[in-house]
């Protein structure tokens, strides 16, 4: 990956937003990261040309081309991009835009610095030259639990698993993220805040990219939802653990991630 002159990790900030490209230009600088900005697609482009980043921060609402123009222009044809990118504001409506597309992440906007100071770290590490190192090899999983800590809890057990997991805490937001990371396996809750588990595997079953993911769904029957009637049930690709203990719910991540 490229660095820039000052041996710093670059980042390419393409934002119409003048006051946002200042405060997380600011913000990401302070936290030792060269930062290039951009108003539009255009100007985004142009920098490009001068100097190559480790990752682009994209808004995709802008005059002009836009972010999605933009995005298009540094898609290869197999729907891979020319460099790392996450996208800001993409939400699960989008999803059918971004299914042929191998976005690296995503973060709403307003965004907690934090989480995305979280995500660059993580694409940075998985897209750079460290993503050859065996830790790099583990099994991917985009996990979705709306309850803070059982999502902690399942997290963890997870990792210990050797998983490495991207946590999410609706299912609009499982969606993204599995749209982003083509990750080995899928894993919810059956309840899920926003769009339910049996709405999840809908959507993700219409997605040529996510259609023959392994997905797990986990819970306990509640009056009027079931868990086996789990909209796009395939025994081949669709795993069922009437449970919330953390050891079956690994088991049936590590048993679909080696199907």
């Amino acid at each position: 990956m490229a660095t820039g002159q000052t041996g710093k990790r670059k980042i390419l900030l393409v934002d119409d937003d003048t006051s946002l490209l200042e405060t997380l230009g600011d913000f990401l600088a302070y936290e030792g990261y060269e930062v290039v900005t951009a108003t539009s697609g255009e100007q985004a482009l142009t920098k490009l040309r001068v100097a190559p980043p480790d990752i682009i921060i994209l808004d995709m609402s802008m005059p002009g081309m836009g972010g999605v123009g933009f995005l298009d222009r540094i898609t290869r044809a197999d729907g891979s991009t020319e460099y790392p990118v996450l996208v800001l504001t993409a939400r699960a409506a989008m999803a059918s835009y971004f299914a042929n597309k191998q976005i690296d992440g995503f973060v709403s906007k307003p965004c907690d610095p934090a989480d995305l100071l979280t995500e660059v770290s993580r694409i940075i590490f998985l897209r750079g030259g460290e993503a050859s190192k065996p830790a790099a090899a583990a099994v991917q999983v985009v996990l979705a639990e709306s309850d803070h800590m059982f999502n902690s809890e399942l997290t963890a057990a997870l990792t210990r698993a050797g998983c490495n997991i991207k946590s999410c805490f609706s299912g609009p937001d499982a969606v993204e993220a599995a749209i982003a990371m083509r990750p080995s396996v899928i894993v919810a809750r059956l309840e899920l805040a926003g769009m339910s588990a049996d709405e999840v595997c809908r959507l993700l079953r219409r997605l040529p990219g996510s259609r023959a993911t392994p997905i797990v769904v986990y819970g306990i029957d509640v009056p009027g939802v079931k868990i086996e009637h789990v909209a796009g049930l395939d025994v081949a690709t669709t795993r069922l653990v009437k449970d919330l203990a953390p050891d079956r719910i690994v088991q049936a991540v590590l048993d679909a991630s080696r199907r």
